[in-house]
């Protein structure tokens, strides 16, 4: 287990799910609704370096999560919609022009986010992570 590695992707994510609400707050729903995406992504993999599993694509990080924790029940297959339909949704919010967001659908990208991370961080403190490698607030520079 990399310790320096699962902490720095735990924070991105964090940092992520931070920026996310910050552009919640300024009606940037896009922008939110796909860093809302990406802290879920950081989460997932940082639970996949646990078991010194790396991938850097969206498609990998959907197949690996199901294969490494999802299908061994490390993690409850109710979560691997969090990471399926957020990546739908960063997808429409980054490319498709047509598709817009408003407050609440951006609201429930947070809290989807938000929940998939305490799932995971749970997890991962169970497996020996220690806490302070796992912050809930983004670290202040």
């Amino acid at each position: 287990m990399n310790q320096e590695l699962i902490a720095a992707e735990w924070r991105r994510g964090i940092s992520a799910l931070h920026a996310a609400r910050l552009m919640q707050a300024e009606g940037l729903y896009e922008d939110s609704v796909s860093r809302a995406y990406y802290s879920i992504f950081h989460a997932a993999r940082t639970a996949l370096h646990l078991h010194g599993v790396t991938t850097r694509s969206h498609r990998g990080i959907r197949r690996l999560f199901g294969l490494h924790l999802i299908k061994p029940g490390h993690i409850e297959s109710q979560w691997a919609p969090y990471l399926a339909g957020s990546l739908d949704e960063r997808i429409a919010a980054d490319y498709n022009v047509a598709v817009t967001f408003g407050e609440q659908e951006t609201q429930e990208a947070c809290e989807r986010a938000e929940a998939f991370l305490r799932r995971i961080r749970e997890y991962l403190l169970k497996q020996g992570v220690a806490p302070a490698d796992l912050p809930l607030t983004p670290p202040k520079r």
